[in-house]
């Protein structure tokens, strides 16, 4: 059995745990409670790559550019798409147990190599399904277009996930359940997802003959593109093998220009997660005959009547290579104002995932309440909407009330006063400027 800390694992650990470079005699386990939460684990790590990947970029000439606004709608996709396993488990080691206790055929011994490269490539492949469903079924595109939302390539961007995705995914891995211990899947399934983190990036160029077998940042700047080269290719998830078998495999050669083939414009975290869901209704009832209105749901985003299930490539916009992503000018100080709100709220998110077991449910529902509440006023800061000010006073307002009576803890005691006055000077600010604004509205009416 391995001896590995169900709240720890160790330096070398935590880096390979990235590249899916774990063995199976240091990440196999009886029990699921066992299996150590990798994911959150691996947030320190997440940031000291980035923050690599960000310093290389400076170094480099042709280095990818990492914008402030792209930069923490991403990472508030990231945090958002967590919070739900803050109420329930993950839907896919829930259904997956479920399965096995009731349905399994056979039960490999969960100490076996042979186990765990089974899960290993059952896993793998059945991302690879997953993954070419939620872009072939405009249903579950709707919950991933989040991840393509991003007009920029880099590390940031691999955290830029759904809230919704999550619920649909377990479909394709419960298979795995009728042979598969629930450990060995609860390892396999948060590499997938880690080894998927670093392919993120504009600065590895090649990895020469891996090309071959693994899915790399060559591929998968593919995935990302918008030309027409790259739509739907390359969904493999840790090995690129899937894609070359059925036929989905493309390799990089012209620029790839990132993002939406319809770029949506806004950083406001709830319209990144959930604009595509009203979209898709409105088609849904302007459709005409139930055929027509269940193909909106069950074929590809870019059907329409007369067309084929995917859609025809012909009709997405022409990439000249010019392309600029959305960036609204927005001044110095505002930008590090945001950032340093955003890097405070962060110490909250990472407290609350990793001591959300000793946390009494009543805080849990408060601090979650409060990451949402920010992640929205933030948002609209970025985005510059008219309303931000009131919206910002009640989130400083609230963050000095949880201050106040403990529910907000800073990472170093020492800055509470300088937190609380930061704070504090910053609910001035926005009252003042909500005065301003409505002085001036109130000019313009008269």
């Amino acid at each position: 059995m391995a001896e590995v800390d169900v709240n720890n694992v160790t330096v070398s650990q935590g880096f390979r745990m990235l590249f899916s470079l774990m063995t199976p005699n240091e990440s196999s386990f009886a029990t699921v409670g066992e299996v150590p939460k990798y994911v959150n684990q691996a947030t320190p790590y997440f940031f000291g790559m980035i923050i690599l990947e960000i310093v290389l970029g400076w170094l480099k000439a042709d280095g990818s550019q990492i914008k402030t606004n792209d930069f923490i709608t991403s990472l508030s996709a990231g945090m958002m798409s967590r919070l739900p396993q803050l109420m329930v488990r993950s839907l896919e080691l829930s259904t997956y147990i479920y399965v096995w206790n009731n349905f399994r055929l056979l039960e490999l011994p969960w100490d076996s190599a042979w186990t765990w490269w089974l899960a290993f490539l059952g896993v793998d492949m059945g991302y690879y399904w997953f993954h070419r469903f939620a872009h072939e079924l405009n249903i579950l595109w709707a919950g991933h277009q989040v991840h393509h939302s991003s007009e920029y390539y880099n590390l940031t961007t691999a955290l830029r996930q759904s809230v919704t995705q999550q619920f649909s995914s377990w479909i394709f891995y419960t298979p795995l359940a009728l042979f598969v211990p629930p450990s060995a899947f609860a390892v396999h399934i948060q590499f997938n997802l880690l080894y998927q983190f670093w392919i993120h990036t504009e600065l590895v160029k090649t990895l020469g003959p891996l090309e071959w077998v693994l899915n790399t940042p060559s591929h998968h700047r593919v995935h990302h593109g918008r030309n027409q080269y790259c739509i739907d290719k390359n969904f493999a998830g840790i090995l690129i093998i899937w894609d070359r078998i059925f036929g989905t495999f493309a390799s990089e050669s012209d620029k790839v220009i990132f993002g939406l083939t319809h770029p949506i414009n806004t950083f406001e975290i709830w319209t990144v997660e959930f604009l595509y869901y009203p979209y898709m209704w409105q088609r849904f009832w302007e459709e005409e005959g139930i055929l027509n209105k269940l193909s909106v749901i069950f074929k590809g985003p870019g059907w329409a009547p007369g067309k084929p299930r995917l859609g025809d490539i012909a009709d997405l916009p022409e990439i000249t290579g010019k392309e600029v992503p959305h960036d609204p000018a927005w001044s110095p100080s505002m930008q590090v104002y945001v950032l340093l709100h955003f890097l405070l709220l962060l110490d909250v998110y990472n407290n609350l995932l990793l001591d959300q077991t000793i946390l009494s449910e009543m805080t849990v529902l408060v601090l979650t309440a409060y990451v949402l509440l920010s992640l929205t006023s933030l948002g609209f800061l970025i985005d510059q909407r008219p309303n931000a000010a009131e919206l910002e006073i009640l989130r400083c307002v609230v963050i000095m009330v949880l201050h106040r009576f403990g529910y907000i803890k800073p990472l170093f005691p020492e800055l509470a006063f300088a937190i609380e006055a930061f704070v504090f000077a910053s609910t001035v600010y926005w009252s003042l400027q909500y005065l301003k604004q409505r002085a001036d509205r109130m000019k313009k009416q008269n």
